[in-house]
């Protein structure tokens, strides 16, 4: 016990002695947790709440490029800036000069070409009802817009965007459709009376999050991004606990502390304990912070789940894996240099398969079977199962199985190494 205590109190020295290590533990993961955030619910907000700026050329002669324009203005999300003046390629390079992030060209046979599509569907739906003859033969030119998109967009942002000018397109052409059916049946269309059935009572689409708990849980970008890159941010204790650990196995304060009379796991057992409240203690900052003071930059608040129980579960689980990775790492590396490397670069790996820089979903199948190696994709999963599901102690079951392995594999090579350096 004497050992043990010793052994707590020499790591609470060399930590708390330790400035910069301070600040790789506490400060930078504050920090990164706060900018990801930040950035991701800007991000968020643009798609939702703010509107995404287009410069708009309407070259067209009749009255369906007009249509668009005014569509778009409707919308909400554009922020629409008009000059006619501009031909395609002057367009186009105003929009790299500019601060616009996208730009649309409507070209002057725009309405000629939006009713001649028109024309003939109507004519030939006419003639399968047998109402007239129509020739199917005749090619018809699809209307063409220019989209221009900025090259900081993502791919998905901008696949967005173009669903939604379809969907305007779309309806501008129905409703030439139903005019040109009218015409073709020589009676009177009342688009005013037409347009304003078609817009009464409109389907509604109730959304709801799905939960494991009779609560409704609403996500937002600070319930998806504090746990992940909180987690992020605690496996690189790698850095400091690997390096501490390769420094005493070279200087000899291993075999030192094991001449001692007591067991040296008992030793091990100290570090580990210390840096598991670190751990423990970073999630806390972080989560505390995430809840009392994003508020006031206008950042959603972190909501604790309500099974409190199984989030200590987890956040004893994930810390645990933390520090039982950084010592195997600390014991496998031979100089500092392999230690940092080794370490840094298998995080990185960790959280790339892991679902921290992008959701896994997206992945394609070979690497959604890899996310199954990544302590950081099971540590993650808890969290979200706890604070976006709803679930509580039967859904974390295989993820507390799966943590609590990595954990004993992780101590068992660290002792195994130990053993073979006659440590132990």
């Amino acid at each position: 016990m004497f050992k043990f205590l010793i052994s707590i109190k020499k790591e609470l020295i060399i930590l708390l002695s330790d400035k910069l290590g301070l600040t790789v533990m506490f400060v930078m993961p504050m920090l990164l947790v706060f900018i990801i955030t930040i950035i991701q619910d800007s991000a968020y907000k643009i798609v939702n709440e703010n509107k995404v700026s287009i410069l708009v050329s309407n070259q067209d002669e009749g009255e369906q490029g007009g249509e668009l324009v005014q569509l778009l203005v409707e919308s909400g999300f554009f922020m629409v800036e008009q000059n006619d003046a501009l031909e395609q390629d002057a367009l186009k390079a105003s929009l790299m000069s500019d601060d616009k992030l996208t730009a649309l060209y409507i070209p002057k046979a725009f309405s000629e070409s939006m009713k001649g599509k028109a024309n003939h569907v109507s004519s030939t739906m006419m003639s399968q009802l047998g109402v007239m003859e129509y020739d199917r033969v005749v090619q018809v030119t699809a209307p063409k817009i220019a989209l221009y998109i900025d090259p900081i967009l993502q791919e998905t942002f901008s696949a967005s965007i173009s669903r939604m000018l379809s969907s305007y397109l779309k309806l501008i052409e129905n409703k030439l459709m139903i005019e040109s059916v009218y015409v073709l049946m020589e009676q009177d269309f009342d688009e005013e009376a037409l347009m304003s059935e078609m817009q009464a009572n409109p389907i509604e689409i109730e959304r709801h999050t799905a939960s494991l708990s009779d609560k409704e849980i609403l996500p937002n970008s600070t319930q998806h991004n504090v746990p992940a890159w909180t987690l992020f941010a605690m496996f690189f204790m790698v850095v400091s606990l690997g390096t501490n650990v390769v420094k005493e196995r070279i200087n000899g304060s291993f075999m030192r502390l094991k001449t001692m009379p007591t067991s040296f796991l008992m030793v091990l057992m100290g570090k580990m304990l210390v840096y598991v409240g670190v751990a423990m203690l970073q999630i806390a900052m972080i989560f505390g912070v995430s809840m009392l003071v994003f508020p006031w930059l206008d950042l959603p608040q972190l909501v604790m789940p309500d099974a409190m129980g199984a989030f200590f579960v987890v956040v004893l689980l994930s810390s645990m894996a933390a520090v039982s990775f950084s010592l195997m790492i600390g014991t496998l590396a031979q100089t500092l240099e392999q230690c940092i490397g080794m370490g840094a670069i298998s995080v990185i790996i960790f959280g790339a398969i892991g679902g921290i820089w992008v959701p896994t979903f997206v992945m394609p199948g070979y690497m959604q079977a890899l996310t199954a190696i990544s302590p950081l994709h099971w540590c993650l999963e808890g969290f979200y199962i706890l604070f976006l599901k709803g679930g509580s102690w039967k859904e974390l079951f295989p993820i507390i199985v799966y943590i609590s392995v990595f954990v004993l594999v992780c101590q068992g090579i660290m002792l195994s190494r130990l053993r073979t350096e006659k440590l132990l």
